[in-house]
């Protein structure tokens, strides 16, 4: 009690507020991505040496996807915690969660010391990083948007999103330098566990930001009023079937574009394609920063237009872009390559920036942590986990047209849930609805 009575008597300074969401999700995406890099470039020679290269690569990016059927686990853990105690609390443990689990793989025996317990201990690990964002995620976006003067939640909202192609760069950008500075066998020998290790350091600076926030006006209104529900998950379950439903698949588009641009990309543009992996890496850092870019710009077409129809426009642009996908992506011209990753990346950050608010709107305050934590995460699922393995069997089997034809339904999927979702269903996020 005197922890929440000494948070309403103080006010987080919008600066402050905004540098602990941004520094949280990037800390998170930094850890997610290095895994997802790994998984291309090392992880099938060093954890499944024994399968041929394209079997490596599948059973690799296996353990990939394992992530993202623990980020709802994660969602309903964190966000019961999130939703019941409170933001700043949760954000820690989570921020802990998936900093340890990243430290830990950088740390682990490969299969040439340990045999079959290597990929079985990767997959524990990626579990790990998987619980962490489950809870990470829908936490950073609360504490910008619940933060959020009137008519400022989309653009507050974008500052977590923020943390996605800063981390991709600040991932990206170290595999490319050690890739430079060391040879290839120093890589595979012990270059690959830098990034994991130096996660720690990055933990720790995140730490001591979060420890510096009070909790959030939103949520101390639920406090005041008592109006917390007893199990948090079980109220989106029965209550709150729709937008759960709905949220769902309006998030799937864009976790099939993005990981069909950055894990997919790197895989197929390193193998079929011919590309060395120096030159793709700095092909996607270049093309990230219109991921960057876009971000800002769809924050503030979603506060002046509305988040729903922002979301609605872009989608039916990525449904577009995917019937062009394998005119783009080919191998011998790297310009088209270029244009190809820079034009998907800039449509994922315009799909991308409202999307943390967008779900976040959809429910009411007492339970906004495990509602959109989970529609977020349950979209992991359903856009992403198979994503990169569904599009290297769609690319190898029938052609690469298969793989653009693969996004535009996804895109057609979300545009359907978009069109459903009742207009008056996203409230403001500083409404404090019964739940």
């Amino acid at each position: 009690m005197s922890t929440h009575a000494e948070s309403a008597g103080r006010i987080n300074s919008p600066s402050r507020v905004l540098f602990a969401s941004l520094i949280g999700t990037t800390i998170e995406f930094f850890d997610f991505y290095i895994y997802a890099t790994a998984a291309v470039l090392i992880f099938p020679k060093l954890f499944f040496p024994s399968s041929e290269p394209t079997a490596a690569t599948l059973q690799s990016l296996a353990t990939f996807a394992i992530a993202f059927f623990a980020r709802p686990i994660g969602s309903a853990v964190f966000g019961h915690y999130g939703d019941r105690i409170g933001r700043k609390a949760t954000l820690v443990a989570a921020l802990l969660t998936m900093g340890i689990s990243t430290v830990v793989i950088g740390l682990l025996p490969t299969y040439a010391s340990i045999g079959v317990m290597a990929p079985i201990l990767l997959a524990l690990c990626r579990f790990g990083q998987g619980l962490g964002l489950g809870g990470e995620w829908g936490g950073a976006v609360l504490l910008a948007t619940e933060n959020a003067p009137p008519g400022k939640s989309a653009w507050y909202g974008m500052f977590p999103q923020l943390g996605a192609p800063i981390g991709f760069l600040l991932s990206g950008g170290s595999f490319l330098v050690l890739s430079e500075v060391l040879t290839e066998e120093q890589f595979f020998a012990f270059g690959w566990r830098i990034p994991f290790l130096t996660s720690a350091l990055l933990v720790l600076m995140g730490l001591y930001v979060r420890l510096k926030i009070t909790e959030t006006p939103v949520f101390q209104k639920v406090l005041d009023k008592h109006e917390r529900v007893k199990v948090p998950a079980l109220t989106v379950l029965q209550s709150h079937t729709r937008p759960l439903v709905l949220g769902t698949v309006a998030a799937m588009a864009t976790f099939v574009l993005f990981y069909l641009m950055t894990v997919f990309a790197l895989s197929w543009g390193t193998s079929a394609l011919g590309y060395s992996r120096h030159d793709f890496l700095l092909v996607q850092l270049f093309s990230v920063l219109f991921f960057g870019l876009t971000i800002p710009l769809s924050a503030v077409i979603a506060d002046r237009r509305g988040r729903r129809k922002a979301m609605i426009l872009i989608t039916a642009a990525i449904a577009l872009f995917g019937l062009l996908l394998s005119t783009l992506f080919v191998g011998g011209s790297i310009a088209k390559v270029t244009l190809f990753m820079s034009l998907g990346l800039a449509l994922m950050g315009l799909t991308y920036g409202p999307l943390g608010t967008y779900l976040a709107e959809l429910f009411p305050a007492s339970v906004r942590y495990t509602g959109s934590s989970l529609t977020f995460n349950l979209g992991g699922i359903l856009g992403a986990s198979l994503a990169p393995y569904a599009a290297t069997w769609l690319a190898s089997n029938f052609g690469l047209q298969y793989v653009g034809y693969y996004l535009t339904v996804a895109s057609l999927l979300t545009l359907a849930a978009l069109l459903f979702t009742e207009r008056s269903a996203a409230d403001s996020i500083h409404a404090v609805r019964p739940a």
